[in-house]
């Protein structure tokens, strides 16, 4: 089987502020950093064929943090922008609420610095993204990433490959439900949303009828059927005993530390 784990990104400043943040490129704070390390050692034992990233500061470090701590040789880190969370265009670092006056217009609430939840899927603020957008990015992602590690398992009957893909809560939710969706053994969708920082959520792929070791030829055109499992759901074990230290909320500084990463090599 292939292992797919999606990864959110450790506490950034941003997420204990009531504000719209998207592509914002906020940092991870101190108590950020420390989910981001508890998750690393989570995972020390556990070997990664490859890591893919958003390349936004609070995604991207957290998943360096989780590259450092694999063993030698290091699997690639590559940065992907189709990781980055859902772009929330003007309302970018503003306030939001949940509902706005009646009284007025979205394009009045708009000039007045209101930015309501968005409700449906294909709502979005002017110059962002909608949810159905960053589906379109999350399936290129599973296209480009994903399903060659699935073919090349199929094809040379050798399974066990383990990816890691460290992105955005609302990202990670579209594309958990697009792999799921590939499912040739229908079940009602779900969502995905609402993972903790640093959670975790790991997917299972299979070939349908496939066996370990046995080759199995197709087309590109006509690929064979999987069976895709959403194994384990937002665990957060190796943060659930962390105290906040009383700077936790400060941005991280990285040259603030004493001990560097070890020297990783990153794909752009």
């Amino acid at each position: 089987m292939l292992t797919v784990t999606f990864i959110r990104h450790g506490e950034s400043t941003d997420n204990s502020k009531p504000v719209w943040a998207g592509w914002a490129d906020a940092p991870l704070t101190n108590h950020g950093m420390n989910q981001a390390r508890a998750l690393a050692k989570a995972f020390s034992d556990i070997p990664l064929t490859a890591i893919y990233a958003s390349p936004l500061k609070r995604a991207l470090l957290t998943a360096q943090t989780l590259h450092a701590t694999q063993s030698m040789p290091l699997p690639p880190l590559t940065i992907l922008p189709d990781l980055r969370e859902q772009n929330f265009g003007i309302a970018e670092g503003k306030q939001g609420c949940l509902k706005g006056p009646e009284n007025m217009t979205k394009e009045e609430m708009y000039a007045a610095n209101i930015f309501p939840l968005l409700r449906g899927r294909a709502d979005k603020f002017p110059e962002g993204e909608s949810e159905d957008d960053v589906a379109i990015r999350a399936e290129r992602v599973l296209q480009e990433c994903i399903m060659p590690f699935v073919w090349k398992a199929a094809r040379s009957g050798v399974w066990g490959d383990h990816i890691a893909i460290v992105s955005h809560g609302l990202c990670i939710s579209e594309l958990i439900a697009a792999l799921a969706r590939k499912n040739a053994e229908k079940r009602p969708e779900r969502s995905y949303k609402g993972m903790l920082n640093t959670g975790w959520t790991s997917v299972v792929v299979n070939i349908k009828g496939g066996k370990e070791g046995e080759v199995m030829n197709f087309t590109d055109s006509n690929p064979p059927p999987l069976l895709v499992r959403v194994a384990r759901i937002n665990q957060h074990e190796h943060i659930r005993d962390m105290i906040r230290q009383k700077d936790g909320s400060e941005a991280y500084d990285a040259q603030a530390e004493t001990t560097p990463l070890r020297r990783r090599s990153i794909n752009w």
